[in-house]
């Protein structure tokens, strides 16, 4: 076999494992009943997958400039994915949508009731005449 038969073979495997964990992560996402456990599915093994996917394209690719932009979106998605899921975490417990008996450890709270009314730099909204 050689090196492009082979390179052929992995990429398709990484295809097959990555859009699994793709499928995986809907599931998840579908099926689990909170905001959190759904929002860790979105999160984990979607991007695993994405990972997976942009390695196979790599090998299917094989040209440098198609793999430095595939290493490009991967290392972006690394980067924004934890914060993205951050944010929605944070404003899910704000809104109220996290059950506090299905947290084992609550750090948010007291920081929330430390902040002023408004938020965290006071601001009321918008207020009328504005």
């Amino acid at each position: 076999m050689t090196w492009t038969g082979l390179a052929d073979v992995m990429a398709g495997v990484c295809f097959v494992l990555g859009a699994f964990l793709v499928l995986v992560a809907s599931i998840g996402v579908l099926r689990f009943r909170d905001i959190l456990t759904r929002m860790h599915a979105a999160t984990k093994p979607q991007l695993l997958g994405l990972v997976l996917v942009l390695v196979g394209l790599g090998l299917r690719l094989r040209e440098p400039a198609a793999v430095g932009a595939l290493v490009l979106v991967a290392v972006f998605q690394m980067l924004t994915t934890p914060a993205a899921s951050h944010m929605i975490g944070r404003a899910a417990f704000r809104a109220g949508q996290v059950d506090s008996d299905d947290l084992v450890v609550d750090e948010l709270s007291p920081a929330l009731a430390r902040e002023p009314a408004g938020g965290p730099d006071g601001d009321q909204g918008p207020r009328p005449g504005r």
